[in-house]
């Protein structure tokens, strides 16, 4: 929206511009609202329990081996990585072709099995994201507790379930197949989640052990077996008759108690910092809506006079410049010529 100034020379006939106080007051608090709108590790909440699961962040990777029925022989192995903290980073000096799309938490890259040794790729899935500058799309992390579960199986446990979306396959254009990911974090005292666990920092084949639909029965680094655990991946049908790619994980942890005691020097909550900003925001943010109000109302201002000390903040471009070139010149010095100036 163009911005005009009125002032005194101006003709009446002239119709000034009006700016809607309701829209900048909307555009101010929901700033913060998106900021938060991404899924935090570090306080999951469910039907008033909070739990700490930022000790699980990282990614993390599992595997599922598939021998497809119409071609016995033809083996696919599905590798997914989750990172339940942060949006899964690209592979220095990698294919991008290979990889899920910038705004991943939870990706799923597909290989077909060409010899003994070798794989092939065959396509990058991402299942759970945020991706609101690509498409708008965004992970919708919804959580509930699993002794509220309809599955009778789900009832007598204690721990959380959450359903991450945001994923589409393909990822690019109006088609594909909607994808999201239901995690269960399952309460268990004596496992801190990462047992067993397999990151994505090296870039190794799968060996025997991975050759199974399941592999919750590995053992990996410890003889628990790995915390977490692979259940599924298909697609199913849900509302209307639509089919959506669903990838069901398990999650062993303490940290999915309802009583687990925070790690020490984690957090529950944002910090002081991130606190700080955020009520500095609001203030200024209801500073300029409070004196654009008294500004419309007492003296009828229109366009920039409707905003405090307008001249003041036109003019900040200009003061900031001069600045620069003041300190500029200040660490530039008198220059390195000596002797008498020329008359």
């Amino acid at each position: 929206m163009r911005l005009h100034t009125s002032s005194s020379s101006t003709s009446s006939s002239t119709p000034p511009s009006h700016l809607s106080l309701a829209s900048l007051s909307a555009l101010f608090l929901a700033l913060p609202a998106l900021v938060s709108a991404s899924l935090d590790c570090h306080d999951v909440g469910a039907k008033g329990k909070h739990f700490d699961l930022s000790p699980l962040g990282g990614p993390h990777q599992v595997h599922w081996r598939r021998e497809l029925t119409e071609a016995p022989g033809l083996f696919f192995n599905t590798t997914f990585t989750i990172d339940i903290c942060n949006k899964l980073k690209w592979t220095k000096g990698g294919n991008k072709d290979e990889e899920c799309p910038h705004g991943t938490r939870i990706c799923g890259v597909e290989r077909r099995e060409v010899s003994a040794n070798a794989t092939e790729f065959v396509r990058a899935i991402p299942i759970a994201g945020d991706y609101k500058l690509q498409n708008g799309r965004d992970i919708n992390a919804q959580w509930t507790l699993l002794r509220d579960s309809k599955s009778n199986h789900d009832t007598n446990m204690e721990g959380l379930r959450g359903e991450l979306h945001g994923g589409k396959y393909p990822f690019a254009g109006k088609k594909g197949i909607d994808q999201q990911a239901i995690v269960e974090f399952i309460c268990d005292n004596d496992r801190t989640g990462l047992e067993g666990d397999e990151t994505d920092d090296s870039d190794k084949e799968e060996d025997d052990e991975d050759k199974v639909r399941r592999n919750d029965d590995e053992d990996g680094d410890s003889k628990k077996g790995r915390s977490l655990q692979f259940w599924k991946y298909e697609e199913e049908e849900q509302d209307k008759g639509k089919k959506v790619g669903v990838l069901r994980l398990q999650w062993r942890t303490k940290y999915a108690c309802e009583d687990a005691k925070a790690e020490p020097g984690s957090s529950s909550g944002w910090g002081f910092f991130t606190w700080f900003i955020i009520i500095l925001f609001l203030v200024i943010a209801s500073y300029l809506i409070f004196g654009s109000w008294l500004n419309y109302n007492r003296y009828g201002a229109r366009g920039w006079d409707l905003l405090p000390h307008g001249d003041t903040i036109r003019d900040v471009p200009y003061i900031l410049k001069d600045w620069a070139r003041r300190v500029a010149n200040t660490l530039q010095g008198p220059g390195s010529r000596g002797g008498y100036s020329a008359v």
